[in-house]
């Protein structure tokens, strides 16, 4: 269906969408696009969904996602958020949700490969990260922190005009749904200590020790 779509939206017939991906019948392939989509093929033609692929890391695998426009998730699998986070994608996005790859899910997995080699220290795959006003002030922020180097929660508060916020700015850091390449792993408490990390907080020591050059060997408690 994701392959249909992508015709779809290029120009394809209809005839040969519907031919070119298994289906004898307009009737069996409309349906089953309706019911993946929403919406019958003939109005596809603008319509964009989340596509989703699995990356395997040193630290497990990820689930990523991007739209046309760009990345919009990467989280590990096996954080308790991931469904609620798959539930905000399709209200923020309005579309579907389905597997498949794209050019932008294509150069993530590039740069993430990269990075955990200790050969990138900036992403730059388009991201794409709707939010409130104030999760896209944070988010902005730890945009802004650079590799190697933490902030705390009280001065990524006070960089993004909101003095005394620290438990706010917490909150919106646990709502990241593109973990790494945003990165809420920069942010510490102000004595030091590493604060929460929805991964996890021994894929947080080890995100950090990569970039400040001292990586060992992950493992999970």
């Amino acid at each position: 269906m994701t392959q249909a779509l992508q015709q779809i939206r290029r120009g394809a017939e209809l005839d040969e969408v519907v031919l070119g991906n298994g289906y004898d019948s307009h009737s069996g392939f409309r349906d089953a696009f309706v019911r993946t989509f929403g919406e019958a093929p003939g109005r596809s033609r603008d319509a964009d969904c989340v596509v989703v692929s699995w990356l395997e890391g040193p630290l497990g695998p990820l689930v990523i996602g991007a739209t046309e426009r760009g990345v919009c998730l990467c989280e590990f699998t096996d954080r308790r958020m991931l469904e609620t986070q798959f539930a905000v994608l399709r209200s923020r996005f309005k579309c579907a949700i389905v597997p498949g790859e794209n050019e932008h899910l294509d150069k993530l997995k590039t740069e993430l490969t990269e990075y955990f080699a200790g050969k990138r220290t900036k992403f730059d795959v388009p991201l794409v990260y709707p939010g409130t006003p104030f999760q896209e002030k944070v988010w902005n922020g730890l945009l802004q922190i650079p590799y190697g180097e933490t902030i705390s929660y009280e001065e990524l508060a006070d960089r993004v005009g909101a003095p005394g916020a620290q438990r706010a700015v917490g909150h919106a850091n646990g709502q990241n749904r593109i973990g790494i390449v945003i990165p809420c792993h920069r942010v510490v408490n102000k004595n030091g200590k590493l604060g929460g990390y929805g991964g996890g907080l021994w894929r947080k020591q080890f995100l950090l020790d990569l970039e400040k050059g001292t990586k060992g060997l992950p493992f999970a408690p």
